[in-house]
């Protein structure tokens, strides 16, 4: 697609989803309980922001860039071409089923490709609408939806498609690599894990419970960067408990089940695996209502041993485990899989510095928790088992585009040195080739 044809397809889809907002909304709200702020901050008006800044640069990113030519290639210029890989395939996930098809998708045409899309079918009333929008005649030939379940899913995997984009869990992310594998097809993978976070004695407590606790709550805890569990320093820690029991009540009232605020559970088997992950004790909450797949936020002590620190918890389930010093909470996260994010509660710029030279994560926050993919300025993806690959502003142009290297040299000179006979050549050739970087 042109530059026009791009531009044309990205307003409309800002048009379309102006238009629907109201229908989007109300779809999140029967698939999560999601509530209009969440819905518009994270979903709609996330989307747009994303929308308007790439409409605002996308034709000084599609410009070659022109980069050094050494002096043994002149007459020449030399450039990256950015092309499109050619039919792009996305497959969303359910959590945030509006922005984690479309964000994707619009670094996707941005790039020029053509998509399918596969919405999860899990966030039922989301696809439907995404469906619907994406289904008129002004998208035809550059979006497909694709509805089902695993079956069409592992029928999608196993077509030729020129790019690979997944947001999910890991296990499937590493079938989505093994299919892609076949035909040497790219993948950006989009993947979780546990995401850790650290409060230590130099902290702000009473902001590191509240910024926590919102993070981890949000969309009732079915984020893949919300803090999947705690190291708080072990002479902080009846401090900072009385502090997260405070700031639960300030954040969803003394029965957050009757708050408006407050998300449910997507189905009943999730909601089955995580009730059996809450222990009898529990420091905050641990009541669950299966009718209407509601769990409370709760918060309780474990160790390394439990089964809730064996996967990505994906709810409203907070554990709290202890470290005598850093050394020793660095430890015991460099045993687990590289993170999809860190998060960092302090005030001592030295220990700043030490965990974030020694954690390796897609991303990190610093005394606060999810803010980082807010910024569409950075870079965000994965690393390890916490995926591959990374998008969002600029970055969804680039991982959506081929970087073609191109050289243009000039007929109208043919300097013999690069021919044979070599005899005599060598001296000048090694002197040229010190200016090649």
């Amino acid at each position: 697609m042109d530059l026009n044809r791009r531009k044309n397809i990205l307003r409309n889809l800002q048009t379309d989803i102006l238009q629907n907002e109201k229908e989007i909304l109300d779809a999140l709200k029967k698939d999560l309980n999601k509530c209009e702020f969440e819905g518009v901050a994270t979903e709609v008006q996330y989307v747009l922001s994303e929308l308007g800044h790439i409409l605002k640069k996308i034709s000084s990113w599609v410009k070659p860039k022109k980069v050094f030519t050494p002096l043994l290639h002149w007459p020449a210029k030399s450039y990256i071409h950015y092309e499109p890989y050619g039919e792009v395939l996305i497959i969303g996930p359910w959590n945030y089923p509006f922005q984690l098809i479309l964000s994707p998708l619009i670094g996707a045409i941005s790039a020029g490709n053509t998509v399918v899309i596969k919405p999860s079918e899990i966030s039922h009333h989301t696809s439907l609408v995404i469906e619907r929008m994406l289904s008129q005649d002004k998208y035809k030939n550059y979006i497909t939806v694709v509805q089902g379940g695993v079956e069409e899913t592992t029928k999608l995997i196993q077509k030729r498609f020129d790019y690979i984009f997944y947001t999910g869990s890991t296990p499937v992310g590493k079938i989505i690599m093994e299919a892609a594998a076949k035909n040497l097809t790219p993948v950006t993978l989009e993947l979780g894990g546990k995401s850790p976070t650290v409060v230590t004695k130099f902290a702000n407590l009473k902001i590191a419970a509240r910024r926590t606790l919102w993070g981890k709550l949000m969309n009732a805890g079915q984020t893949c960067i919300a803090p999947d569990y705690i190291y708080v320093d072990e002479t902080i820690k009846p401090q900072f408990i009385e502090c997260l029991q405070s700031e639960v009540k300030s954040l969803y009232g003394s029965d957050p089940k009757k708050s408006n605020d407050f998300g449910r559970i997507i189905s009943e088997r999730h909601f089955d695996r995580l009730t059996s992950l809450i222990p009898q004790n529990c420091l905050i909450g641990g009541e669950s209502e299966k009718e209407i797949k509601y769990i409370a936020p709760t918060v309780f002590e474990a160790n390394e041993n439990d089964p809730i620190m064996q996967d990505e918890i994906f709810g409203p389930l907070l554990p709290i485990l202890t470290y005598k010093d850093t050394s020793e909470a660095v430890k015991k996260i460099k045993e687990k899989e590289k993170p999809l994010a860190f998060y960092l509660f302090s005030d001592n710029n030295s220990e700043i510095n030490y965990f974030k030279n020694e954690i390796s994560s897609g991303g990190m926050c610093i005394n606060d928790t999810l803010i980082h993919i807010a910024n569409g300025k950075l870079p965000f993806g994965g690393v390890g088992h916490s995926g591959m690959g990374a998008y969002h502003g600029h970055f969804s142009f680039e991982t959506f585009s081929h970087k073609k290297s191109v050289v243009h040299r000039k007929s109208y000179l043919d300097v013999k040195l690069k021919y044979p006979p070599y005899c005599g050549k060598l001296k000048i050739v090694r002197w040229l080739l010190k200016f090649i970087g």
